[in-house]
């Protein structure tokens, strides 16, 4: 099951981002929102949990390709600046709430997001969910 919102056209979130770096960024996002929304009724932290267990395989291959795409622009040590710039900047960017999720909806996203099964499927599904705007539409479908 995933997350599927609005038509089928890529959003605007992957704009000259690799599906590593698509990924790396939903992996902070879902972190940095179940802490935020850990003291709501909507704390989703253990669903955040089975989605990270679920896709292990994934987000340590989007991360490796991420160090091996940023060590290809910019040197090994410029690669490891580069990386942590990255994660400060989505860590920060989310650090208020998801610009148009609620905990309640994030709670729901990343328990459909644990039952993702495909590499393409959540790909897709990150680049909704870090779309800066919601879609015109919001609805939950199996893939």
């Amino acid at each position: 099951m995933a997350l599927a919102m609005g038509v089928a056209q890529p959003a605007a979130a992957s704009a000259g981002r690799s599906e590593a770096e698509i990924l790396r960024r939903l992996d902070i996002m879902l972190m940095v929102t179940s802490l935020r929304c850990r003291t709501t009724s909507d704390d989703f932290r253990v669903d955040y949990g089975a989605f990270t267990r679920n896709h292990l395989g994934e987000l340590n291959a989007a991360n490796r390709d991420l160090r091996i795409e940023l060590t290809g622009r910019n040197g090994t040590r410029g690669a490891d600046r580069a990386l942590d710039r990255i994660s400060v900047t989505i860590a920060n960017q989310y650090g208020a709430g998801h610009p148009w999720l609620s905990c309640a909806q994030l709670r729901q996203a990343t328990k459909n997001l644990a039952k993702v099964e495909g590499h393409e499927t959540l790909v897709k599904a990150a680049d909704q969910l870090l779309d800066a705007h919601p879609r015109p539409l919001l609805a939950l479908a199996g893939q």
